[in-house]
């Protein structure tokens, strides 16, 4: 089969031949209908030697259908159309029993990886799954159209359900970024909390997508952003800042904007650093880097998706297409999420 793999630190990812893998005993096969790419790809490839074991086949966004079944797997049908939950934990712990396998404190040791984060991933033409509750029905969901909902929508998603209760109507909420996290971040706090929306971003490109999905006001992120944000909101702040970008200058004016007793909520992976405490953060103000989500967060998702509440922004490539994707991406001219289909 053909797959986008990273096989040399510091190089692009190829496009290669590679055998087909077949389903051990508890594992499925799919037949990748769509693969997203996002910036957790382009971090794993800045890092070191040593971080992640080579060659590695990308894509933690994945969604398919079944294709082949290992022993003793049930629960799922060939021909099942699937999306891919990709935080897989061990199973058994705790956090696992609740479907927050994401914060799973034993996958590490365990040697567990997520697909195209460690184990093979779906920038692919078959990817392996490793168990069944890892998939989640799509239905009459266009795959393409979905994927990238498995990590531009769950993480989001996460973010602001852990905030609920700082956003009751009359609240701001500013979004720092409206790439492909951010601008379904938008979407889904129009959906599900009573708050103003303040959206930030360089380009006005996508403060102009800011708009089209649903943000109350687009802003530039500049230097002028904290008097902004402070001016609309009766100078209180925001009482929740979702920084998309996570890097030093996204993450001051977080730590400038957000409201006493507000929250801060760092998604992005930009590599930065927030100090907090006293003469830092607000009084009663709390920062938090949520990771993914959960599994039955992920069906809440698909079900917003469904009922047409959300959607992503998608720019459709093939697998030859991919390193020229990521190009695209790392230039920061992708609008909203670029979603290979093999």
């Amino acid at each position: 089969m053909r797959a986008v793999q990273y096989r040399t630190i510091g190089a692009e990812p190829e496009v290669v031949e590679i055998p087909t893998p077949d389903p051990g005993p508890g594992q499925v096969r799919l037949k990748v209908t769509a693969a997203g790419l996002c910036h957790s790809d382009q971090f794993v490839m800045s890092l070191p030697e040593g971080m992640y074991e080579l060659p590695l086949t990308l894509g933690h966004e994945g969604a398919g259908v079944v294709d082949a079944l290992g022993s003793g797997v049930t629960g799922v049908e060939i021909g099942e159309s699937v999306a891919v939950y990709g935080a897989w934990g061990c199973g058994r712990c705790h956090a696992c029993a609740q479907g927050a396998e994401n914060y799973c404190p034993r996958a590490s040791s365990l040697g567990i990886q997520p697909p195209g984060l460690g184990a093979p991933g779906a920038l692919a033409e078959y990817v392996i799954v490793d168990d069944v509750r890892h998939l989640v029905p799509l239905g009459d969901l266009d795959p393409v159209a979905s994927v990238s909902l498995t990590d531009a929508g769950l993480t989001p998603y996460h973010a602001i359900k852990a905030s609920l209760g700082a956003l009751p109507a009359g609240s701001t909420a500013v979004v720092i970024g409206v790439g492909g996290l951010g601008h379904v971040g938008i979407q889904i706090l129009r959906a599900i909390t009573g708050a103003t929306v303040i959206a930030l971003d360089i380009s006005e490109e996508k403060l102009k997508l800011a708009r089209e999905v649903g943000a109350h006001r687009a802003l530039p992120s500049d230097e002028h952003a904290v008097e902004s944000i402070r001016s609309l909101t009766g100078g209180t702040g925001a009482q929740a800042v979702f920084d998309m970008v996570g890097t030093a200058p996204t993450l001051e004016i977080a730590r400038q904007s957000v409201a006493t007793n507000g929250v801060i909520q760092i998604v992005g992976i930009g590599g930065a650093v927030l100090p907090t405490g006293f003469f830092s953060t607000p009084m009663g103000a709390s920062v938090r880097a949520p990771y993914w989500g959960t599994r039955s967060e992920l069906m809440e998702v698909l079900d917003l998706a469904r009922a047409g509440a959300i959607h992503v922004e998608t720019e459709r490539y093939t697998l030859d297409q991919a390193p020229e994707a990521y190009r695209k991406m790392h230039e920061g001219t992708i609008r909203g999420r670029a979603v290979v289909v093999p």
